[in-house]
């Protein structure tokens, strides 16, 4: 077992196992990450709620589909349910600080900032147009969490470690570590709750019940950390430190971030000749210094899962959804955005529609099944 196996063995699902002993697995991690990127995309240049919901939806059947049994399933309503709340509270922001601009519903108290800190007003007139506009832009919002909650839901977090290239494997493995927070700790709160409603013989004690189930929490978690932690450095995890080419790739990885950067401050000044120049010399720089880095790594690889003809034609098909959406923007779709003012539904037209088509091929393509 290599150690992003073992480092990942506690926060990760395994596949589904039929009874015949067969292996019913999903797409490459890659595939997935491709179909994320690109059902993402589509939400933000597709920003109005029909398209997004429609996205969501989308998402919402390939989970049905590909999800892995266990917690990370539940990745997708949770992700889900955290946007809505994040909705809500810009929302709650945008009403409370924008004012003057459509028909007023009803007058909240108010009181004005310093000049020191904006010296707008906050409260006031709540307004129809601001709270649907702002429920608008947070839905968006939603639709890219829903997305990668599906993503979080239907990968293979281990294989997804395994296929970081290899610059970047400690970063993906903190990355990876973190996507499985979520799903481990609702577990934890699942056990914690029925072992206590084990010892109450099912009847509902309030009193002491949050500290009850906060610890239980905790400590399983810091148990999980402890866990985890012993097992890297058992695998001599990042031990070795940098070597001589890891310290130049690093050097020119910075270099070629401070050319970008530099190549934006020209963009700003209008210095286009320049601004191109530092972006395909940051841009080429930073590529050197990954394929630099990732030669210099001794990072053994365990019987790796690639990527196969499949897993890349459905990646690629996703791709097709966001480039589609692009063409139409071009083109001048008016459905593509809502706005609140003047007032009217939103409206559904046939081209975005079947633009988000190629979304739904993991929704059509059953999981493989290997022997």
């Amino acid at each position: 077992m290599t150690a992003a196996k073992q480092a990942t063995a506690t926060l990760t699902a395994p596949h589904d196992v039929t009874p015949a002993g067969t292996e019913a697995r999903s797409w490459h991690a890659g595939g997935w990450l491709l179909w994320a990127l690109a059902a993402a995309a589509c939400a933000q240049l597709a920003t109005s709620p029909v398209y997004v919901a429609l996205v969501i939806g989308i998402a919402s059947m390939v989970v049905s589909i590909h999800a892995h049994p266990g917690p990370y399933a539940r990745a997708f309503p949770m992700l889900l349910a955290v946007g809505v709340l994040f909705a809500v509270v810009r929302m709650v922001l945008t009403v409370a600080t924008t004012h003057g601009v459509g028909d007023v519903l009803f007058t909240t108290p108010h009181f004005g900032l310093p000049r020191l800190l904006g010296g707008f007003t906050v409260g006031g007139t709540v307004e129809l147009p601001v709270m649907l506009q702002s429920l608008s832009e947070g839905f968006a919002i939603v639709g890219v969490m829903g997305v990668f909650g599906a993503f979080n839901s239907v990968v293979s977090h281990s294989e997804l470690v395994e296929s970081t290239p290899r610059a970047f494997f400690e970063i993906g493995l903190v990355v990876v570590v973190g996507l499985a927070f979520v799903p481990s700790t609702l577990t934890a709160i699942q056990q914690v709750r029925e072992a206590d409603r084990a010892r109450t013989g099912g009847r509902p004690i309030r009193k002491g019940r949050l500290l009850r189930q906060i610890v239980p929490v905790l400590e399983l978690g810091l148990e999980r950390a402890v866990t985890l932690a012993e097992s890297m450095d058992s695998r001599g995890f990042a031990r070795l430190g940098a070597s001589a080419r890891d310290r130049v790739a690093g050097w020119w990885g910075a270099a070629s971030l401070l050319m970008l950067a530099g190549a934006f401050v020209a963009l700003v000044g209008q210095a286009e000749t320049v601004a191109t120049v530092l972006a395909l010399a940051g841009a080429a720089g930073l590529g050197a210094a990954i394929v630099l880095a990732s030669s210099g790594s001794r990072r053994v690889r365990y019987r790796p899962r690639r990527m196969r003809r499949r897993d890349w034609t459905i990646g690629l098909v996703a791709l097709l959804a966001p480039l589609a959406m692009a063409t139409v923007s071009v083109v001048g779709d008016s459905s593509l955005v809502w706005y609140a003012s003047p007032l009217a539904w939103p409206a559904l037209h046939l081209l975005p529609a079947l633009a988000l088509v190629p979304l739904v091929v993991p929704a059509l393509v059953p999981p493989e099944v290997t022997a």
